[in-house]
């Protein structure tokens, strides 16, 4: 496909700004959507450029759309596809950079979304494939041909592999999520543990390079098997185009579950609509079901990837994935069918959710070291009804878990986990556990002042003791008169009576709230 091929394509309805018949008769290679003011790392030469130009402000406007454009040339873009969405136009400065640097510059309006475009590009690069002679590929050209309709037919992913390498007698061969989970294998290939097929990743090939870490696939082929790297990168072509049916389908399914997540974070929505939502997600009307949060911590980003990723290895679960209007995202996920067919709610259902998770959510981790994701699972919901509060379980959960994970490596944490004082107030917003430290403590809160932190460090050691004077003495290597001199500064600073158990509880979840 060549960037002028784009003009001819009435559906994006895309108008070329500025380039040249040299710079129109380039050949596109691929498509990467980026926002970033200097993409050049992450550019192929020959890829066509789509950005919303969030990086462009008035306030820098030719140095920015000039930074841009060099970048571009620089890695050998075939061509630059601006938005007019951010900006209501495309920069006369970004024209003027494009004309100066040599890089044809098409508008992207409102209607057309970058998707479209890549969904386009591909789909028409793949048909270009097998309508080509023979000679530049490595694949037969009867085996490009039957690929290409098994594509378009909507084929089984297994069915892909098997064809794509029956040629080759049908080695073992496997596709591979970037959690281990096998999306594909061949009738000769063994199934796989999530652990072994996480070995096998190391020397496998992306299927496809611009797909996040949670979302890439992976193609291994038996290494006995003498095969050339063109045919292997064919055939991972085959799967880059079948998985983005695969996106395209769940972004399509994610809008109905994100209107479900809305109703359940609305108190009172109504059996109707709930059940309505319900039955659009393709989940039952009756329980139990679990409701999972997540967030990526300090890396933003909603996290419904990472969360569908890891919850696709529960084959024998339903659940629908959506984002929470607040940030992150989170899943529903119901009740196994077999017991739903009996009638009989399986009460051990959503403890073998919670346990599955647990061990699962170690592969997320292994993804992206640098966007590691948090997450809450709440309490079996039994009704529709009870959803609201597993929201807010999961949430709260969610909230725990970003605050012990850098402590305890969890990283997800089920409200059930919930045991003890600190794991229940580490779920507490950040600005509640503030307010009511300052307030518990009273003056002891200022922390910066020596005299205060050493009557806290007395106030923790003692209630770590039990209240014990002779204990607390010896732990801190005080006379016992001491200890009780400190403590009753505590008292009269905090108007607490530590003599109280109750008072106790204050100043003790006081101290872990700070």
């Amino acid at each position: 496909m060549h960037v002028e091929d784009l003009l001819r394509l009435e559906s994006l309805d895309l108008t070329l700004l500025w380039g040249g018949p040299p710079l129109l008769a380039r050949e596109i290679s691929g498509v990467t959507a980026t926002d970033l003011e200097d993409p050049g790392r992450f550019l192929q030469r020959g890829e066509i450029v789509l950005s919303g130009l969030v990086w462009w402000s008035a306030a820098d406007e030719e140095g920015a759309a000039d930074r841009f454009v060099t970048a571009l040339r620089d890695a050998g873009a075939a061509a630059l596809l601006a938005g007019e969405e951010t900006h209501g136009t495309v920069p006369d400065v970004l024209v003027e950079a494009c004309r100066r640097h040599g890089i044809a510059l098409f508008s992207v309006p409102v209607h057309t979304s970058f998707r479209a475009i890549t969904d386009t590009v591909y789909l028409r690069q793949w048909g270009d494939l097998s309508r080509r002679p023979a000679a530049p590929y490595a694949l037969p050209e009867n085996v490009r041909g039957e690929l290409s309709r098994l594509l378009a037919d909507g084929a089984a992913p297994d069915t892909l592999l098997t064809r794509a390498v029956a040629h080759l007698g049908t080695p073992p061969c496997h596709v591979l999520s970037a959690t281990g989970r096998t999306i594909a294998r061949t009738p000769t290939a063994r199934a796989l543990t999530a652990a072994q097929a996480a070995e096998r990743l190391k020397a496998a090939l992306r299927v496809d390079p611009d797909a996040s870490a949670y979302g890439q696939w992976f193609l291994h082929l038996a290494g006995e098997v003498d095969v050339p790297p063109r045919m292997l990168h064919e055939i991972a072509e085959v799967f880059a185009q079948y998985r983005q049916g695969v996106l395209r389908r769940e972004a399509a399914a994610r809008g109905p579950a994100t209107e479900l997540l809305a109703l359940l974070d609305t108190p009172g929505s109504g059996a109707a609509p709930l059940a309505a939502a319900l039955r659009a997600c393709g989940l039952p009307e009756q329980g139990p079901y679990t409701v999972v949060a997540v967030s990526m911590g300090a890396a933003g980003g909603e996290g419904a990837e990472a969360l569908g990723e890891v919850l696709r290895h529960l084959p024998e679960q339903r659940f629908t994935v959506g984002r929470l209007a607040g940030g992150g995202a989170a899943a529903v996920i119901a009740a196994d069918s077999g017991a739903r067919d009996a009638d009989v709610p399986d009460a051990d259902a959503p403890d073998a959710v919670v346990s599955a998770l647990k061990d699962l959510w170690p592969t997320l981790l292994a993804c992206d070291e640098t966007a590691l994701p948090y997450g809450g699972v709440s309490a079996p919901a039994a009704t529709p009804a009870d959803l609201n509060g597993a929201l807010v379980q999961a949430r709260y959960a969610l909230t725990a878990a970003s605050r012990t994970a850098p402590a305890e490596g969890a990283h997800l944490t089920a409200i059930q986990d919930l045991t003890t004082l600190g794991a229940l107030l580490a779920g507490v917003p950040t600005d509640v556990r503030t307010a009511f430290g300052i307030h518990a403590l009273g003056p002891l809160a200022d922390a910066t002042n020596p005299s205060h932190r050493m009557l806290l460090e007395t106030l923790d050691t003692f209630l770590a003791h039990n209240g014990s004077w002779a204990r607390t003495a010896e732990a801190l290597h005080l006379h016992v008169n001491t200890v009780h001199y400190r403590i009753r500064r505590v008292e009269l600073l905090t108007g607490r009576d530590l003599g109280r158990l109750d008072h106790k509880l204050d100043l003790k979840a006081a101290l872990l709230c700070r």
